[in-house]
């Protein structure tokens, strides 16, 4: 079964101490070699974004920042995993790597399932 996982956090965080960034990458390549973890990155600032929406009939494009924005996607992981739980377990392990490395840090991961195209 193959997910994405989202980390999403306050908009504007310094970046990442380094280390939690050196323990993510620790857990990031015992992943990669267990073959579940498939990719994973960083993801920009909302200032970088831009939205296309299609309402009523109509497509426009709104750029970056958005105001209603409280909390975005700073980063994200696909997995391939024997089970829903297996993903959970995964995500809860990237939380209490926050916890443990950056203190004071709070945020969440969201866990999807991911569907292909019949034939994929």
């Amino acid at each position: 079964m193959r997910y994405i996982t989202f980390v999403k956090m306050a908009e504007g965080l310094e970046d990442p101490p380094l280390a939690l960034q050196e323990a993510m990458a620790k857990e990031m390549d015992q992943a990669i070699a267990e073959g579940t973890l498939l990719e994973a990155g960083g993801l920009s600032g909302m200032r970088d974004s831009t939205e296309i929406r299609l309402r009523s009939g109509t497509i426009t494009q709104v750029d970056g920042p958005y105001a209603e924005g409280k909390e975005v996607a700073g980063g994200y992981a696909i997995t391939e995993v024997r089970s829903h739980e297996e993903a959970v377990e995964g995500a809860r392990r990237v939380l209490e790597l926050h916890q443990q490395y950056w203190p004071g840090w709070e945020g969440s991961v969201e866990i999807r399932q991911m569907f292909t195209a019949p034939g994929q």
